[in-house]
């Protein structure tokens, strides 16, 4: 048996392979592609905890980490170290702080609200395609303060440059023009908005001052801008369309869980957590060995790249009982949904709350559905992992 996060299988249904993992090769090494595979719960949540052995500079994604010549080493938050990720995270997490949340969620009611009225009467839809991608990138796209006409596009962009091929580890040549035409478009934005300020997250980010060791305030440059820009706009756009219409899909196949919801609607936060254990939008993340490390009789020598595997972790027998079955009364205990450790994802809160929200706002407009299971279609990415397509019959 073998591990290769970019064949069909992968994308399809891994889960048979995590359990293989787990139990024959809890430290695994994959020859063909030239990375290594952390899978057990206490390992990967141990790998997170200590940045010192495994380097995020090299980037998140498997094309990243083998890439002697990576073009974007060190060119956003999720590919910094201390101290470098330190100085940069005290200026970002600005924008998602208690007061900068309570201003975000009536513009996450008002989407999510007008995406659903768009199909209001339709008895059959796609739930991903003609809601679940739409609303999450006009939500973080309307915080960052993108024009109304270019949203979507950000969404478009984030598709294309997480594309992969199966069985080739690196973006399309459309994919890398999507990636730079993105960046390009964040710079002159940011350069739009320091001739004309604007309160929104990226002109609060052009203000935002942090005093270092030293005493001396900083401020973030234009490129750090762009790349934090970048990155949220990706993640807030993928991660809750994919988590969304996994939703959809759990209860369509599981109607106790369902009907738990319809009677008490006060379970939906921890259904939220229990997606994304059970289908983790995010199968893995990547960092790069810097010294020799021993795990299960079995050395990851330094200067590799290795996948600390959440897709598997959130299955582990020795963490979950029943990991298998899908319950939103299960105890989720400490969640590898958003991360873990000094990268745990910034916007985890916003995420919850579209989340919360949308399925919320689904359970009280259609309490009765049906998924289309010969029309599920399921994306090809990098490490995101869901669907791009959940047609829907209504009553």
């Amino acid at each position: 048996m073998e591990f290769n996060p970019l064949s069909p299988d992968f994308f399809d249904d891994p889960y048979d392979t995590y359990r293989w993992l787990r139990d024959d090769a809890p430290c695994y090494h994959n020859e063909q592609y030239g990375f290594w595979a952390l899978s057990r719960f206490d390992d990967v949540v141990a790998a997170h905890r200590d940045w010192r052995p495994f380097s995020s500079t090299h980037g998140p994604t498997l094309d990243m980490l083998t890439d002697p010549e990576n073009p974007f080493e060190g060119s956003s938050i999720i590919q910094m170290d201390p101290p470098q990720h330190e100085r940069l995270r005290k200026l970002v997490s600005r924008a998602f702080t208690p007061r900068a949340m309570t201003r975000m969620e009536p513009i996450a009611r008002e989407v999510i609200t007008r995406y659903l009225d768009a199909v209001a009467g339709e008895r059959e839809f796609d739930a991903v395609a003609d809601f679940a991608a739409l609303f999450p990138v006009e939500i973080i796209s309307t915080i960052l303060g993108v024009p109304e006409a270019d949203r979507q596009q950000i969404r478009h962009w984030a598709d294309k440059t997480l594309f992969r091929e199966p069985d080739n580890p690196k973006p399309t040549d459309e994919g890398m023009a999507a990636m730079l035409e993105q960046l390009t478009y964040f710079l002159e934005l940011i350069s739009d908005k320091r001739a004309h300020p604007s309160d929104d997250m990226i002109g609060n980010l052009i203000e935002a001052e942090v005093v270092d060791e030293a005493g001396e305030r900083q401020r973030l440059s234009d490129g750090e801008i762009a790349g934090f820009a970048s990155l949220i706009g990706a993640a807030g756009s993928e991660t809750v369309t994919k988590l969304v219409g996994n939703a959809v899909v759990l209860f369509d196949r599981n109607p106790g869980e369902w009907k738990k919801v319809l009677d008490a609607p006060e379970r939906i936060p921890n259904a939220v957590d229990e997606i994304l254990r059970y289908w983790a939008p995010s199968q893995y993340q990547g960092r790069f060995s810097m010294v020799d490390s021993e795990w299960h009789g079995v050395t990851i020598p330094a200067d590799q790249p290795v996948l600390l595997v959440t897709g598997a972790a959130n299955r582990d027998e020795r963490q979950y009982e029943n990991p298998d079955g899908f319950d939103i009364d299960r105890e989720i205990g400490l969640s590898l949904g958003f991360g873990h450790g000094i990268h745990s994802c910034l916007g985890a809160a916003l995420a919850r709350l579209e989340s919360r929200m949308a399925i919320a706002e689904w359970s009280a407009r259609y309490p009765k559905y049906r998924v289309d299971d010969g029309g599920l279609r399921r994306v090809n990415m990098a490490n995101v992992a869901g669907f791009s397509n959940v047609p829907v019959t209504l009553g």
